[in-house]
């Protein structure tokens, strides 16, 4: 009889565990899914946080609610739950130990994302390496070059240097530079650039166009043309701009500097 009992009180306890168990599964189901999307409506309302690091934050806190959701689990059904905790904890240093430069990446690419020096679209120069940004992750980020070429850097090398980013302000100012010879009238050429600002519609007027003298060398005086476009714009005009300036001050009679070859007397060299 009272083995009997006993086994309806371990049924009874298991089938409670087993019920409530239940119970903690449905609840950290749902508490997941309630809090992923009140963080995603705050952050549709105020859009302070990038796609991927919304994300990112979303399964850490569906994560560690399943987590703790397995604990109590667990410690319903009598498991020691503090020597688990205990080994996780000895197992996640001796991991994080081995992997530390990917960890490094982790934490740059969270860093990054929430920083948010530049996002998916963007032009940036990051050191030597340039191009357009395709993907952020959390170990890598991702550029496709000007020449095509698919380009994987390591988030830590991006946060350890400095970052060009050069669409992110939607404005770039031009600098196109042309040398002339020294017998050359600089007001002559300096006219010739402030008639190319104002031919130019894609030129913004704020700030406004400025024509300069550089620089004066040994090889001829370098004429500067200074102007504001869009992003868009840039190397279009640019590349337009380079050759119109060329054309215009030949067809001025403006000549322009030839660096011409210094010979030596051999009595010179001895």
């Amino acid at each position: 009889m009272n083995s009997l009992t006993t086994g309806y009180v371990l049924l009874f306890q298991f089938t409670t565990n087993f019920l409530l168990a239940i119970a903690i599964i449905f609840g950290a189901v749902f508490s997941a899914k309630l809090i992923q999307r009140s963080i995603e409506k705050t952050n549709n309302k105020f859009h302070k946080l990038d796609a991927n690091l919304l994300k990112i934050i979303c399964a850490g806190m569906t994560y560690t609610i399943y987590a703790i959701a397995a604990l109590l689990i667990l410690d319903r059904f009598g498991v020691n739950t503090t020597s688990i905790i205990a080994l996780l904890g000895t197992c996640g240093l001796a991991i994080g130990l081995a992997l530390r430069d990917t960890l490094s990446n982790i934490a740059a690419g969270i860093l990054l994302l929430v920083l948010r020096p530049f996002k998916a679209g963007d032009q940036i120069e990051c050191g030597s390496i340039s191009g357009t940004v395709k993907e952020i992750g959390l170990f890598t980020t991702i550029l496709h070059s000007s020449d095509g070429l698919f380009i994987s850097i390591p988030n830590s090398r991006i946060s350890n240097e400095s970052i060009k980013n050069l669409t992110k302000n939607g404005l770039r100012r031009m600098d196109l530079i042309i040398q002339v010879d020294h017998a050359s009238s600089i007001d002559k050429g300096l006219k010739v650039l402030n008639e190319i600002a104002k031919e130019e519609k894609k030129f913004l007027q704020k700030p406004s166009p400025q024509a300069m003298i550089a620089s004066i060398s040994e090889t001829g005086i370098n004429l500067q043309l200074r102007a504001w476009t869009t992003v868009d714009d840039y190397w279009d005009v640019y590349w337009e701009q380079t050759k119109n300036i060329k054309d215009k001050m030949e067809a001025e009679g403006i000549s322009l500097a030839r660096h011409k070859p210094v010979i030596y007397s051999a009595d010179l060299l001895k």
